[in-house]
């Protein structure tokens, strides 16, 4: 644990807030664009640790809370039929669609599996050739290797009974958007480091220098989200508007070269609605012309989707970083991880989720003097 451990000591979190806050002389609105990462935010008090003029405003970085409800319901409806195995990541199974989730469907006798990977759906295919086994594809750049993988070999392997349901999104856009909000308060951006170890760095120069914003990539752990709002900050004092890379043991410019090469041959860019945002030109992945007899939106006729978001549910402003979870009066009371009005409460990088697991409430913040870094 060594190694992690590096990333967690108290000293050099406390050396890079008492930088912070002699580099901040005047209010910045940073936005952390990953749900990994604010949980780490969340967990750690590192929001509540920073000085008054750096507040962090969490992104629609949770790709469970994006994925648009017509997507969701598609996917019950997929799910509900009975020559059809229907595989998830775990975290989707209680995200609210419009009247019931994928655990009512496997309640209601839905074949509906948790995998771990695309590749072990791939394996239920060749186990059950007499059903046809869909996969929930959905994520961001981190995820698309290998979904792609898993339909190129279905391709290679002959399989005519494997299909992903694909909700793939895509971050540069979503800055994009987010940018030209006209309530857009954000002026830098802490990046997803996992993201960028994919696909590298190349879309966010454009991005930076359109925009005038920093783009600092970083990791997880505080004492690379201390770094990444540290570099950010300093930018910002200086006037400009750069894209750095704080995240170096990851990521590197270029990305995983194969990676890309693997989303070239199988995705191709699309126009994608977020959950709670609305339709983001070029956000999004679908399976291109070669591989389009793996789409389970073309295999599956699945028509007549009616979607409706619950009234009292404001998810779609906390993905947006307008409001924080605890502004939404359902927050805590009516929706709950086991009453989930919307997605972010139920995921495992949903902003509403970690400030309830870690019970950021509508409690003051601690005295900082008696939070711990790190702790």
């Amino acid at each position: 644990m060594r190694y992690l451990d590096e990333f967690n000591d108290p000293k050099l979190a406390r050396r890079l807030l008492d930088e912070i806050r002699a580099t901040a002389t005047r209010p910045w609105a940073l936005m952390e664009v990953c749900g990994g990462q604010t949980h780490s935010i969340i967990r750690h008090g590192i929001d509540q640790l920073l000085p008054d003029e750096v507040e962090l405003i969490h992104g629609p970085g949770c790709p469970v809370c994006v994925t648009p409800l017509e997507c969701i319901d598609k996917a019950l409806e997929i799910a509900a039929r009975p020559d059809v195995i229907f595989c998830s990541f775990g975290d989707m199974l209680r995200v609210p669609g419009t009247d019931r989730d994928l655990f009512r469907v496997k309640g209601e006798g839905g074949d509906v599996r948790v995998v771990y990977s695309p590749l072990d759906a791939l394996q239920l295919a060749r186990r059950h050739p007499d059903r046809q086994v869909v996969f929930f594809a959905i994520g961001f750049e981190t995820t698309a290797p290998a979904n792609a993988m898993a339909v190129h070999q279905a391709k290679r392997l002959g399989l005519t009974n494997f299909t992903l349901l694909v909700s793939h999104v895509r971050v540069p856009p979503a800055i994009e958007a987010i940018m030209t909000a006209p309530a857009c308060r954000v002026q830098g951006f802490l990046a997803a480091g996992h993201v960028c170890s994919v696909m590298g760095m190349a879309e966010y120069p454009e991005l930076a220098e359109r925009h005038r914003v920093p783009v600092v990539v970083t990791g997880f752990e505080p004492l690379d989200i201390l770094e990444g709002i540290r570099r950010t900050v300093g930018q910002l004092e200086r006037g400009e508007h750069r894209v750095e890379n704080a995240y170096a043991r990851a990521v590197r410019p270029d990305g995983n070269p194969a990676a890309i090469r693997m989303i070239e041959e199988v995705f191709e860019v699309s126009d994608r609605s977020w959950r709670g945002i609305g339709r983001i030109p070029d956000s999004g992945w679908r399976l291109n012309d070669a591989y389009r007899d793996f789409d389970a939106e073309h295999r599956f006729d699945v028509t007549g989707i009616r979607t409706e978001e619950p009234a009292e549910c404001r998810a779609g402003e906390i993905l947006q970083g307008l409001i924080k979870p605890t502004d939404c009066a359902a927050f805590g009371t009516t929706c709950t991880p086991r009453t989930p009005l919307g997605a972010t409460m139920v995921s495992s990088e949903g902003a509403c989720a970690a400030y309830y697991l870690y019970r950021r409430m509508s409690e003051p913040a601690l005295p900082r003097e008696e939070m711990n870094p790190v702790g």
